[in-house]
């Protein structure tokens, strides 16, 4: 079959979705279907594109035999709420254009509505097309905790599209059981919601020697490293980890290593600063080729999130940090899907958010047992192996989409 995937990130770009789609729409060609993507030129986390993305044309690709589309976006400080919204806008707008002289079978759209309602409006909807729609949040509810979202007409508005997108589509996929209430409160039953959880590549990241290039190139070989690795932004609460690490600043071999980028670097900098935390090291993102080395110089890896957040998902890093054996510090909601997921792998330790007392407590018990950092490590690791392969992704959306296919047929024909 002819599979169209709609999706605001793939690689090389650098959101936490990228990876995903990529995996995924590779493993779904090496299963032998014809697979189309439509996404934008790279331009995530900072919003800026790079020169050689730049320009006003689509393009159009074949990379590992998968037919790329690329969205043209122009070239915003991605910090500022209203460009974000107008690349969205660039996007929905690109996208139904390149996909309108497509023929396909079947559709995956990536949420939030925000950013694909339009395209699935006129290449779903309008044409008839069966698609899965993958929730990754739980639109507007993580906008209205963040404070984002406001006005009452706002709010109603983008509920108003989660609804058509959920409405035209045969399945809803959901990354965590929690997605579970705020799906079927837009109106979305339990029989048409599919749960797969997120996948990493687990032939990338792996275990690798703690003595490796990236840990000797920052001077990390000799410490105990606290890592953090991924997207700086506003709901991943960091400010509260380092405030962990002003509670350990007396413990002069702990490093706490803040890898990525995002819209609330500047804040945290700026903290570090005015609280004098020589113990904090902040590092540009990395190249998806050098995260294996990233994630094995860590002793520690966290997984935060602020009070409230991490009941709407599981972040994407948690499955990375399994993969590569490191043990999991998770600061999030308890009960919430991350929690869950650390508990259930024995994989890490699990605190409340916004407790920076609890996490240095934490990081002190894990820094004291090397055999209990081991342990987690490994069952971390066996848990990724098992469940979160990409080859185990691309079988169970096969099904969907087969199972999508089937029942679009038996509407026409009736």
């Amino acid at each position: 079959m002819h599979i169209l995937i709609l999706t605001l990130h793939y690689s090389p770009d650098l959101g936490p979705s990228a990876p995903l789609y990529t995996m995924l729409c590779c493993g779904l060609a090496q299963r032998g279907h014809r697979v189309s993507v439509i996404t934008t030129v790279p331009h995530y986390p900072s919003g800026l594109v790079p020169s050689t993305f730049r320009g006003k044309r689509i393009r159009r690709s074949v990379e590992n035999g998968v037919e790329v589309i690329r969205v043209p976006l122009p070239s915003l400080d991605r910090a500022k709420l209203s460009n974000r919204l107008l690349q969205f806008a660039c996007y929905q707008t690109g996208a139904a254009l390149a996909g309108f002289g497509l023929q396909y079978d079947v559709v995956l759209v990536g949420g939030p509505s925000l950013v694909n309602w339009f395209p699935l409006a006129c290449l779903v909807a309008f044409r008839g097309k069966p698609a899965i729609y993958s929730v990754h949040d739980l639109y507007p509810d993580i906008g209205i905790k963040l404070g984002i979202f406001r006005h009452r007409f706002v709010i109603r508005t983008i509920s108003g599209m989660e609804r058509f997108c959920m409405d035209r589509s045969q399945s809803v996929r959901i990354s965590s059981e929690s997605f579970r209430p705020g799906v079927r409160a837009l109106g979305v039953s339990d029989a048409k919601m599919a749960l797969i959880y997120d996948w990493v590549d687990t032939d990338l990241i792996r275990p690798m020697p703690r003595d490796n290039p990236f840990a000797r190139e920052h001077d990390l070989a000799d410490k105990f490293v606290v890592l953090y690795a991924g997207n700086l932004g506003l709901s991943q609460g960091l400010t509260h980890v380092l405030a962990a690490a002003k509670l350990l600043i007396d413990q002069e071999d702990i490093r706490f290593v803040l890898v990525g980028d995002g819209a609330g670097l500047n804040q945290l900098q700026k903290y570090v600063e005015e609280h004098h935390l020589a113990n904090v090291q902040f590092i540009p993102l990395q190249p998806r080729t050098r995260l294996p080395e990233v994630l094995a110089t860590a002793d520690v890896s966290l997984v935060t999130l602020q009070k409230g957040i991490g009941t709407a998902s599981i972040p994407s890093k948690t499955f990375s940090i399994l993969a590569s054996g490191c043990p999991v510090l998770a600061s999030v909601d308890e009960n919430s899907d991350p929690w869950n997921l650390v508990k259930a792998s024995r994989a890490g330790i699990c605190i409340p958010p916004e407790s920076p007392a609890k996490l240095a407590d934490a990081i002190l018990a894990l820094k004291r047992d090397g055999d209990l950092r081991n342990r987690l490590g490994a069952n971390g690791l066996r848990r990724a192996q098992r469940y979160h392969s990409p080859q185990s992704a691309a079988e169970q959306f096969e099904r969907l989409f087969l199972t999508a296919l089937a029942k679009n047929d038996k509407v026409a024909a009736g």
